[in-house]
């Protein structure tokens, strides 16, 4: 089984890629959410990748991320998904909208996809649902940035009011005099200079 290919493009025209890996050409069916990622010809490439054998072909199918690959694996095994629609899907929808349309039995947005008919969208639901049960959706680039710089924040709160405890007040007093300026701080230096201005009257 071919995993994983890291090479150079030699040729794209969706859905099909060419990737040079070391003198040898691969030929790779690829979704369009992968394409959307790619370099130009001759640009590096790391695919995760499925091996499908066929009595009359074997051909490899390409993916961006595992997730991707995944999905797709566990797509071809509901009955009446081939590979061909497997990669629309994929081409029509993130991996993480596809897993809430079918926790949530969103049959209408599923139609949207091409190739996927009313029947086909409540038998993806019925059969997917369970093997997406544990399925967990991972944060979006902003929510995490937002997360990191909260823990950020946290960080600097708690050395203020270390350093505030360490001067002599009590906690509860230092915690609340760091309360009142915590927004106007980046730096536990800030947070401690400009407490302690406020409490001696801004002197």
């Amino acid at each position: 089984m071919i995993g994983r290919l890291q090479g150079f493009i030699l040729e794209k025209q969706a859905p099909e890629l060419l990737i040079d890996v070391q003198g040898v050409g691969y030929e790779v069916q690829a979704p369009l959410s992968t394409f959307a990622v790619l370099g130009s010809i001759g640009e590096p490439i790391t695919l995760y990748t499925h091996l499908a054998i066929r009595e009359d072909a074997h051909q490899l199918y390409g993916f961006s991320d595992k997730g991707q690959r995944t999905l797709f694996r566990t797509l071809i095994k509901v009955s009446g998904v081939g590979p061909k629609l497997a990669l629309a899907i994929l081409s029509g929808m993130d991996v993480n909208a596809f897993a809430n349309c079918v926790h949530n039995e969103d049959v209408k947005s599923l139609t949207r996809l091409p190739g996927v008919g009313k029947k086909t969208a409540e038998r993806l639901i019925v059969e997917m649902r369970d093997r997406l049960k544990e399925w967990q959706a991972p944060a979006p680039l902003w929510a995490a940035a937002d997360q990191a710089e909260k823990n950020t924040q946290e960080q600097a709160f708690a050395e203020a009011e270390g350093a505030l405890v360490a001067l002599g007040y009590k906690p509860q007093e230092a915690s609340k005099m760091l309360m009142k300026v915590a927004d106007q701080c980046s730096t536990p230096e800030e947070m401690i200079r400009i407490a302690l201005r406020n409490t001696m009257g801004g002197k």
